[in-house]
């Protein structure tokens, strides 16, 4: 049986729906037709040149991501830069690309529930709601209260982080947290009210550090909140599709952040 890439769209977005991303987002479908062929498909989290330049070398004609490669518009396509450079392998190659962002970041079985799930939170819900069942960030309970230092050794151990920052650590037991994938901000109130003695997320700016007396925040950094989506995109397609050649990225680590 010869599938479409609006098969495979099918199923991500059953799973994510295209209609819950935010108004600023571009999730979807970025290049190519949703009749072409296809048999094969690449995931990572970042479309960079070098995810088209392994779809090419793999065979892959669809490339499926959490971030997506056209995010504002383009007002010229030029290789001199990595978003033109990736498009124009990408078309030259006829390869399609898709990318699942905030879509899959409101589901509670997407990013957000999905560090939830690395953290061995239980009782969650949705941070923020939408009044759909779904939105932004998650919120859930620990199974047993922690010190701030246990919290920051627990979260570096799960994520597997070489370092973290954080508020000034909290003197009483973290029972709560509240966390979101990708860049949190503008949920920190959003935190606070759900209960949550601790909030972890990525991309804080300095001056929301300056937390009020009971509550602590974590950032752990916006691509290690997110990674995890990758392995669910790609074990929904391989379930789904189990003739395709799926597989995810061997260079995973795009992230652009270095630490020394």
């Amino acid at each position: 049986m010869e599938y479409k890439v609006k098969d495979v769209i099918k199923v991500i977005e059953d799973f994510a729906p295209l209609s819950l991303q935010e108004g600023w987002d571009n999730s979807g479908l970025c290049i190519g037709s949703p009749e072409d062929a296809v048999s094969s498909v690449l995931f990572g989290l970042d479309c960079t040149p070098e995810l088209v330049d392994e779809a090419v070398a793999c065979g892959a004609d669809m490339i499926v991501t959490h971030h997506p490669l056209i995010f504002s518009g383009l007002k010229k396509i030029s290789p001199d830069n990595k978003v033109g450079e990736a498009v124009i392998k990408a078309i030259r190659s006829g390869i399609s690309i898709y990318a699942a962002h905030t879509s899959a970041d409101k589901v509670i079985a997407g990013v957000s529930g999905a560090m939830a799930a690395k953290l061995g939170l239980v009782n969650v819900s949705i941070l923020d709601e939408d009044g759909e069942g779904t939105g932004l960030g998650v919120v859930g309970d620990l199974s047993e209260p922690l010190s701030a230092d246990e919290a920051v050794s627990l979260v570096k151990e799960r994520f597997a982080l070489k370092a973290l920052r954080t508020s000034k650590p909290l003197d009483g037991r973290i029972t709560r947290v509240a966390m979101c994938g990708g860049s949190g901000s503008s949920l920190i109130g959003a935190a606070r009210k759900s209960g949550a003695q601790l909030y972890i997320s990525g991309d804080i700016s300095y001056h929301h550090f300056f937390t009020e007396d009971g509550f602590m925040i974590m950032d752990i950094g916006h691509y290690e909140s997110e990674i995890e989506i990758v392995d669910i995109l790609f074990s929904l397609i391989k379930k789904n599709f189990p003739t395709f050649a799926v597989r995810i990225t061997q260079n995973i680590y795009s992230n652009p952040i270095f630490y020394f």
